[in-house]
């Protein structure tokens, strides 16, 4: 038994979140068919992250135990082969140690939120940004994020549907800039909670549009209430950019 080591790229416009799930196409079922036609198994797919329907990734890590006897760069170009037409693509692949897993060995996560801020439609990025038409102001957004940056009880920004054990979380990073008409944030943290990025971004936005103060984001961290929540951002915008492992 081998075990595989993908880094994955998709766009999960049209799946129902990476995880496999009954009610849809998921990025998990669509990788662990395309193993199977190539190598005649049934594996299981781990993933560093999960993500909802929507959101997509520029480099997923995950990992498949195979028998076959098959060289990495055979199994990367198979399984692009049998991936299509499906917007999932297998960008690298590599032998790990068996006690190597993709999640739990996973020491780092990061994400970035695109928010499309302009009025004309989205006629490249329609599904792959959040369109705001209202003007941004980028650099309130940041200072306000700073104080969510650190050890903090984040019950505000997780969904009611979060399965973690706890609520709190140390965020190493919260960043927004301006990139031209777009407004760029990144997160950094060893895990998030579910839907954390998104409520973020959601009321970093409503600073942005002046509809909040500044302060306001603290308070909303604070009160440790999921009503206090401003805004959830819709999943369109937000990329798994990487994961971060020991020795990396």
């Amino acid at each position: 038994m081998t075990r595989f080591v993908l880094t994955l790229e998709f766009d999960g416009t049209n799946f129902f979140g990476l995880q496999r799930q009954a009610s849809g196409p998921s990025i998990q079922q669509a990788v662990e068919e395309a193993v199977g036609r190539v190598t005649g198994e049934t594996v299981t797919l781990h993933a560093a992250g999960r993500t909802d329907a929507g959101v997509h990734a520029l480099a997923m890590r995950a990992h498949v135990d195979i028998r076959k006897d098959i060289a990495p760069f055979r199994l990367m170009e198979a399984l692009n082969h049998h991936l299509r037409p499906d917007p999932i693509a297998v960008l690298a692949c590599d032998v790990v140690s068996d006690d190597w897993h993709a999640r739990f060995s996973c020491i780092g996560r990061e994400y970035l939120y695109r928010i499309a801020n302009r009025r004309a439609p989205l006629a490249l990025d329609a599904n792959r940004a959040w369109q705001v038409p209202q003007p941004l102001d980028a650099e309130a957004m940041h200072r306000a994020a700073q104080a969510l940056v650190g050890l903090h009880d984040f019950t505000t920004f997780r969904s009611v549907h979060c399965q973690s054990a706890s609520p709190v979380k140390t965020l190493d990073l919260l960043s927004a800039e301006r990139v031209g008409d777009e407004v760029r944030i990144r997160a950094a943290a060893r895990s998030f909670l579910h839907h954390q990025v998104r409520s973020m971004v959601g009321c970093l936005s409503l600073v942005g549009m002046g509809r909040w103060r500044e302060e306001q984001l603290a308070e909303a961290l604070a009160a440790r209430d999921r009503s206090a929540l401003g805004l959830n951002a819709p999943s369109a915008g937000l990329y798994f950019v990487r994961a971060l492992y020991p020795g990396e």
